[in-house]
């Protein structure tokens, strides 16, 4: 059974690993939130933002419980910078901070019905994607069926478990290269779906409720990839 969350929690959620540029506050069961596509613009928005959703939410920022955060992967910048202001609020105002795996958020932005099974792909560049395989529980919530992938989106993939939803800009990158290697093992695809903070405070909700919060200083990003760019012999190979 899915431990039930407090009668009352507050969460602020950040998510800034793609293009899109995403905050969100949940108090008592309702979520207000921000979403828009605002390429380099993030840094500017997710503070004035967050203060504008507290104030239409009621809330001081001394009454969170806790900061969710979609730890990636996706783009470097975005993702240091989701991280960064997570753990600054959550030192400012010592509170706890909730991880929650870009992906699995992605994965919420097409799931139709408990025990769908969604694959989300994001856009990594340079030739690849990040790529995430999760089965929806009776909660509506994504669990994790294997471990987030950094990889060729043209080389053969199988996944086992019968067909898939396939959501995310990793199955528009390339020319559509994902989508075409896995075939007839996607039902369906939404290629334009992009990782939401609303979808990250839900998450992060049950993860508090099960005691899953952690202390700011242990918070890191998911990178998947462990350098930023191509090297010229690489390009040139490519």
């Amino acid at each position: 059974m899915t431990a039930t969350a407090p009668p009352r929690v507050t969460l602020l959620a950040i998510e800034t690993s793609t293009e899109a540029c995403s905050v969100a506050v949940y108090v008592d069961g309702h979520v207000v939130s921000r979403h828009e596509l605002a390429p380099r613009r993030h840094t500017q928005l997710v503070l004035p933002w967050a203060d504008e959703l507290m104030a239409q939410a009621g809330l001081r920022k001394s009454q969170l419980d806790a900061i969710a955060v979609g730890r990636g992967p996706g783009a470097f910048t975005g993702v240091r910078l989701a991280i960064a202001i997570a753990q600054g609020l959550a030192l400012a105002l010592d509170r706890p901070v909730l991880p929650v795996s870009s992906l699995s958020a992605l994965a919420l932005a097409d799931s139709r019905a408990t025990g769908d099974r969604v694959l989300a792909a994001i856009d990594a560049r340079m030739g690849e994607v990040y790529l995430g395989a999760f089965v929806i529980d009776a909660d509506g919530l994504p669990q994790a069926y294997d471990e987030e992938r950094l990889l060729n989106p043209t080389q053969p993939i199988m996944v086992n478990g019968g067909l898939w939803c396939g959501v995310g800009t990793g199955f528009a990158a390339l020319d559509q290269a994902l989508q075409t290697t896995l075939g007839n093992q996607l039902s369906n695809c939404n290629a334009e779906a992009l990782p939401r903070a609303s979808a990250v405070a839900r998450i992060a909700l049950a993860a508090y409720a099960r005691g899953e919060a952690i202390a700011a200083d242990q918070l890191e990003p998911a990178y998947l990839r462990n350098k930023v760019a191509q090297t010229l012999v690489e390009r040139g190979k490519a």
